[in-house]
């Protein structure tokens, strides 16, 4: 089989639309569980990972850059969920939970669900007019 990298930016994508629908069910936990006392927020950070693995190589290319996250099977780039700021909280029963906070992130991250997907859309589209 050869390695063409054909689908290289559509794995990153597809990595980042996976974290995106963790990061969505997380902070619809979060806000259902506003009113739970002593509850703490969870969150996703796949951004900080991606930038972490692609800032490895430095003075490379992007497309270099990503055909290196790719060729390391890619499993470093699953993002998991983690609770945020422990022991941090501004209310009396301990949860840390701001609900107008967690709507805008919500909003903020179907939006970029929406992008990464349109984006692989866009690129399967791409390698399609090149097969024809």
């Amino acid at each position: 089989m050869l390695a063409s990298g054909i689908y290289d930016y559509i794995d990153v994508l597809n990595k980042g639309a996976n974290a995106a629908w963790l990061r969505e069910s997380a902070i619809s936990n979060n806000i259902a569980n506003g009113d739970t006392p002593g509850y703490k927020r969870q969150d996703v950070d796949f951004e900080g990972i991606l930038e972490f693995e692609l800032g490895r190589s430095k003075y490379k290319s992007l497309d270099k850059k990503v055909k290196d996250v790719n060729l390391g099977h890619m499993d470093h780039l699953d993002a998991e969920i983690y609770t945020d700021a422990e022991n941090y909280s501004y209310r009396l029963d301990k949860n840390n939970v701001d609900p107008e906070q967690e709507y805008a992130e919500l909003a903020s991250v179907r939006i970029k669900y929406n992008g990464l997907i349109d984006s692989m859309s866009k690129e399967f589209a791409r390698i399609k007019s090149v097969i024809k």
